[in-house]
C-alpha cells in the first residue's frame, strides 16, 4: 500500500484495487490509441523551442472544482474550447463534475486529461465521457500517461474510451497539447513512462499571453526533481495547482524556488484523512508570500486571466494568507474528535 506521510494512499478502498494498490509498470502505448489522427500532440525536441505570443484576445478561465479530496480542473478558453483535467473521485463517480460543467454551460470536452491512473484522478472518467457522448457534444480527444493501474475504475475509464471511439494519446515530456490560442507544454513523465503513478503523473504548462499556469497532478519529490533538473527556469509560472492536494511530499523547497508562484490553488477536503494540506506546506507558502487557496475552505475557485492581469473568484470567502490557512487547518485537525465546524468562520457548508 503506498503512503503518504503514514497515511495510506488515496485508492486503497477502491472495488476492483489490487490488495497492494500498487502502481502497475505496464507502460506503452494505450491498444485504443491512433497515431494517425490529426489530433495527436505534436513533440517537440530540444533544439527547438516553439514560438510564442503575448499577443492575445479574450480571456482564460481555469476552474478548479470542489471534489473533496480529489481533483478535477477545467479550462476554458476564449474561444470556448474546454480542457478537463482530472475527473474527481471514483465514490461521486462524476456527479459533482457534471452538475459543475452544466451549471458552466459546458456541453462538449475537448481535451480530457488523466494526470494518473488513481481513482481520486480518474473516477469520474467514464461517467463524463458516457455523459457528454449520449447527452452532449461528445468528448474530443483524452490524454494519458500509458502507466496503467489495476483498479475498475481505470478499467472503466478505459472501457468508456473504448465504447465510445475517443482518442487516447499517451504523452510525454515536450509534447504539445493542440489547444487554440493556448500553449499546453507537458512537462512530465518523461518518455518510456513506466512503473511508479506518482512519478509519471502528467504535468502541463499553459501559457497565455504572459501568464502560466502549472498543474502536475500528484507528482512527487522525485518527479519534482527531475523537472527541476530538466527545465530549471522554465518551470516558472504564475499560478499554480499544488501537487498532491497540498502534501508534504510534494511542492518541495527545490521545485518551488523553480516555479515561484504567485497564485497556488490546494484541491483537498476540508477534513482531509490524510492531514491535506500538510502543515510545512502552508508554512512555506507564507514564508513565499504565495496567494494560497483551498478549495477545503474556498470551495470552487475559479482564476481568470486577460494573458496579463489576473482575478480569482471564489465560491465562499476566506483569507487567502497561506498563514490563516495553516491556522485553520490546524483548529480543524484538533477538532477532529469533536465533529462540530463553525461554518461562518470556516466558509465550509455542511
Amino acid at each position: 500500500m503506498e503512503s503518504d506521510d503514514g497515511a495510506a494512499d488515496e485508492t486503497d478502498s477502491e472495488p476492483g484495487s489490487a490488495e497492494a494498490d500498487a502502481d502497475d509498470d505496464t507502460g506503452g502505448d494505450d491498444p485504443d490509441d491512433d497515431p494517425s489522427d490529426e489530433s495527436e500532440p505534436a513533440s517537440t525536441d530540444g533544439d527547438s523551442e516553439p514560438d510564442r505570443t503575448t499577443d492575445v484576445d479574450g480571456e482564460l478561465e481555469i476552474h478548479h472544482i470542489d471534489v473533496g479530496q480529489a481533483d478535477s480542473t477545467l479550462l476554458v478558453t476564449p474561444d470556448g474550447e474546454t480542457v478537463l483535467i482530472d475527473t474527481g473521485d471514483w465514490r461521486q463517480d462524476g456527479s459533482d463534475v457534471i452538475a459543475y460543467l452544466e451549471s458552466q454551460g459546458v456541453d462538449r470536452i475537448d481535451h480530457l486529461v488523466a494526470t494518473h491512473g488513481h481513482a481520486d484522478h480518474v473516477g469520474g472518467h467514464a461517467a463524463v465521457i458516457e455523459h457528454f457522448e449520449t447527452d452532449g457534444d461528445g468528448v474530443g480527444v483524452a490524454y494519458d500517461s500509458g502507466v496503467v493501474h489495476d483498479s475498475a475504475t481505470y478499467e472503466n475509464y478505459l472501457d468508456a474510451v473504448d465504447t465510445h471511439d475517443v482518442d487516447l494519446f499517451e504523452v510525454a515530456e515536450g509534447d504539445e497539447l493542440p489547444i487554440d490560442g493556448l500553449e499546453a507544454t507537458v512537462l512530465n513523465p518523461p518518455a518510456g513512462a513506466a512503473g511508479d503513478l506518482h512519478y509519471n503523473s502528467v504535468a502541463v504548462a499553459f501559457e497565455f499571453g504572459e501568464f502560466v499556469y502549472l498543474t502536475t497532478g500528484d507528482a512527487e519529490a522525485d518527479a519534482e526533481r527531475r523537472m527541476v533538473e530538466a527545465h530549471g527556469d522554465d518551470l516558472e509560472a504564475d499560478a499554480y495547482q499544488a501537487s498532491h492536494h497540498g502534501s508534504s511530499t510534494s511542492s518541495t523547497q527545490p521545485f518551488m524556488a523553480a516555479v515561484e508562484p504567485e497564485i497556488a490553488v490546494i484541491s483537498s477536503d476540508y477534513d482531509s484523512q490524510y492531514g491535506h494540506p500538510h502543515e510545512e506546506v502552508l508554512e512555506d507558502y507564507a514564508e513565499r508570500g504565495i496567494e494560497t487557496y483551498w478549495t477545503g475552505v474556498h470551495g470552487d475557485v475559479v482564476v481568470t486571466t486577460d494573458g496579463s492581469a489576473v482575478s480569482v473568484e471564489t465560491e465562499r470567502e476566506f483569507s487567502n494568507d497561506a498563514a490563516d490557512l495553516r491556522e485553520e487547518r490546524a483548529d480543524e485537525q484538533a477538532s477532529v474528535a469533536t465533529p462540530q465546524v463553525d461554518t461562518a468562520t470556516a466558509g465550509v457548508s455542511g
